[in-house]
C-alpha cells in the first residue's frame, strides 16, 4: 500500500490531460456541484480561498472565481498547474506538495476536494496542522474523504490509484483538536456527492 501511495504524484502529472478532459466533460452537471454551493454559500463575498489538490481548476476554482472568490490553488502536477494559469490567470496558482505548505496568508475557505483522500493515514493527520496554519478565524473547511477506516486501491485509465481514510470518529477528534466544529457531513451522498463522504467545518472566531 505504500509503494502505491507512493505513486500519486507521478500518476496525476502521467495523466493530466486526460484527467481533465475526463473532469470536464462533465462540466455543466457535475453530481458534486451542490456541496461546492454550500461551501461557497457559507463564505463571506471575496473570499480568498485555499485549494489543496486544484487540478485543472475546472470545474471547482472556475466555478470558485465565477461567484467572485479569489483561489489560490495548489497541486504537485506543473501540468495541472500550468492550465489553471492559462484560464484563470487572475488567480494564484502553486505547484507544490500540500503536506509541506507554509504559505504567508491565511484563508476565509480551505478545500481539500478529491485530493486528500490520496494521502496514507499519518500524512491525512498530519494535514489537519496545514489545515490550522492556513486558515483565517471563522474559516470554513470542506475536504471529502472514505466512509471508514482503511486503505483501498482503484483504477484509472490502467493504472492504481491509492485512497485511504482514518474512521468517521477520528476525522471529528481531528477537527476538534484544531478548532473546527463540523456543521455538514454526509456518508456516501449519492443524491448530491457523487457518493462522496463529505465534511464542511468552520473554524473558531479567533
Amino acid at each position: 500500500m505504500t509503494e502505491m501511495a507512493d505513486r500519486i504524484i507521478g500518476h496525476y502529472e502521467r495523466h493530466a490531460h486526460h484527467w481533465d478532459a475526463d473532469r470536464n466533460r462533465y462540466v455543466d452537471h457535475w453530481n458534486d456541484k451542490p456541496w461546492h454551493d454550500r461551501f461557497i454559500a457559507a463564505l463571506p463575498a471575496g473570499a480568498a480561498v485555499l485549494d489543496l489538490g486544484c487540478g485543472s481548476g475546472f470545474p471547482v476554482a472556475k466555478y470558485m472565481a465565477e461567484h467572485g472568490l479569489h483561489v489560490t490553488g495548489v497541486d504537485t502536477s506543473p501540468t495541472l498547474i500550468a492550465l489553471c494559469r492559462q484560464r484563470l490567470p487572475a488567480h494564484e496558482w502553486l505547484v507544490g506538495d500540500m503536506r509541506l505548505l507554509q504559505l504567508p496568508g491565511r484563508f476565509d475557505g480551505v478545500l481539500a476536494w478529491d485530493s486528500f483522500f490520496h494521502l496514507r493515514p499519518d500524512d491525512q493527520r498530519g494535514m489537519f496542522g496545514v489545515f490550522a496554519r492556513h486558515a483565517a478565524p471563522s474559516a470554513v473547511l470542506m475536504f471529502n474523504s472514505g466512509p471508514a477506516n482503511g486503505e483501498s486501491i482503484g483504477t484509472y485509465r490502467g493504472d492504481p490509484l491509492y485512497h485511504a481514510s482514518l474512521s468517521l470518529d477520528e476525522y471529528r477528534t481531528l477537527l476538534g483538536s484544531i478548532g473546527f466544529v463540523v456543521v455538514a457531513h454526509a456518508v456516501e451522498d449519492w443524491q448530491t456527492g457523487g457518493g462522496r463522504t463529505v465534511w464542511i467545518a468552520r473554524g473558531r472566531t479567533s
